[in-house]
């Protein structure tokens, strides 16, 4: 459950883990078949204003990629839950990647309508590599201290994705062209994706069936005030984005717009290194809790308006949190979601956090003209969030039934692979 104590988890190393059979490959694949996700809403702004578009058009497209994407991953994953990954992700894969190979060949200053389209078709079939992903470590590594070290990792590097694929789609924009980038982008998604769906654990895993799982149906009170909490935690990302870029123009200081997320990635991925080498003491819930509380923390200093020097320093801080939130929160699914869907619970989790940084990037936006006002939003939406789990408390505590990886593998034999791994896996 929920609130069990974490601090009887053995200890693992990053090298057992790695090493252990299937894990690169899958953590690796799914890095690579998500790196679209931080280079498409680049890639299509330069595409757009390279071919005499407006940068308000690119960057209605960048959002409608974006938008679509995580609205339609609850239905995946739901899809996943009921017939396989192979089944759901491969025509995902393949159609994404063939609606960004069809823009180069509409053109940029084709048919607006047309365009908009195919950008949105392909946001909506975004293969749920991430949601898939959570829900195959339950077969690859059954032990829970290699479980929890490998979850704390793959939250942690996702941060990542947005400092280097930003970077990569305009370094190909400016050297090999536009088009170039979107090919570039659609080539790693498939390729992503074809490394981590022809692998043995994704090929052979199957849903839990309803009769094994109990109950089916998702949406309890504790997870549906789980991913209110985690809005709040998505919708401070969204207001630091918007924050970092009033930094630059006020201080004249461009870099500061990308250097000041880098930083924030940067932090939750070292933190989610201690995090996962050691273990805690405490439940689950109560370190849920606890990391929201020092998230929140963190921004507070940002109320007395640093110069740059001293918000690249501070900004690290909160960063530090965030992957320890977001696995916690994923551990909190485990235990409230029913065993036949929780990639479907992993998606609504994904969405939460999603929406909620869309909220924020929206509502700094219209507030940019008041710089406390910015600076104040990353620390209201960590506050909103805590107060949320804090009241969410009793609902992610003692009493709730098991979810699918707490289970005795007994119990849903069909979610195990047809084929011996390597090493203790979950």
């Amino acid at each position: 459950m929920t609130a069990r104590s974490t601090a009887t988890v053995p200890s693992a190393t990053y090298g057992s883990v790695l090493g252990s059979r299937y894990v690169a490959r899958l953590l690796g694949g799914t890095l690579i078949g998500r790196l679209p996700n931080g280079m498409v809403p680049v890639s299509l702004v330069l595409w757009i204003t390279a071919g005499g578009g407006t940068l308000a058009f690119g960057g209605l497209l960048a959002a409608l990629y974006g938008l679509a994407s995580g609205l339609s991953q609850p239905v995946k994953g739901r899809l996943m839950d009921k017939y396989g990954q192979t089944r759901v992700s491969v025509p995902a894969a393949v159609l994404n990647s063939s609606c960004l190979v069809a823009l180069p060949w509409i053109g940029a200053d084709g048919q607006q309508t047309v365009v908009t389209a195919v950008v949105g078709c392909a946001g909506l079939i975004t293969p749920p590599l991430e949601a898939g992903l959570r829900a195959l470590w339950p077969t690859v590594l059954p032990d829970a201290g290699r479980r929890r070290l490998v979850q704390a990792l793959d939250t942690g590097s996702q941060g990542l994705l947005y400092v280097v694929g930003p970077l990569l789609a305009s370094w190909l924009a400016t050297t090999h062209g536009p088009d170039t980038a979107l090919l570039a982008t659609a080539a790693l998604g498939v390729t992503g994706s074809v490394i981590v769906l022809t692998a043995s654990p994704s090929r052979t895993w199957r849903p839990t069936s309803e009769a094994n799982a109990g109950t089916g149906r998702l949406m309890s009170s504790g997870l549906v005030m789980l991913f209110t909490g985690l809005a709040g935690t998505g919708f401070t990302l969204g207001a630091m984005n918007v924050w970092a870029a009033d930094m630059a123009a006020v201080h004249e200081q461009p870099m500061l717009s990308g250097l000041l997320p880098a930083v924030f990635s940067t932090g939750s991925f070292l933190g989610g290194l201690v995090y996962a080498r050691r273990t805690w003491p405490g439940t689950t819930t109560t370190q849920l809790l606890l990391t929201s509380s020092l998230f929140l923390l963190g921004w507070l200093p940002l109320l007395a308006g640093p110069g740059p020097r001293a918000a690249i320093g501070i900004v690290g801080i909160p960063g530090l949190f965030l992957t320890l939130i977001i696995t916690n929160g994923f551990h909190t699914v485990d235990a409230l979601a029913p065993a036949s869907r929780t990639t479907e619970a992993y998606a609504w989790l994904i969405l939460s956090v999603g929406t909620g940084q869309a909220a924020g990037t929206a509502l700094a936006g219209a507030l940019s003209t008041s710089p406390q006002v910015l600076a104040a939003l990353p620390a209201a939406g960590a506050a909103t969030a805590l107060a949320v789990l804090a009241a969410a408390r009793p609902k992610l505590g003692p009493g709730r039934r098991l979810g699918r990886h707490r289970r005795p593998r007994h119990r849903s034999p069909r979610h195990s692979v047809s084929v011996p791994l390597n090493g203790p896996g979950r």
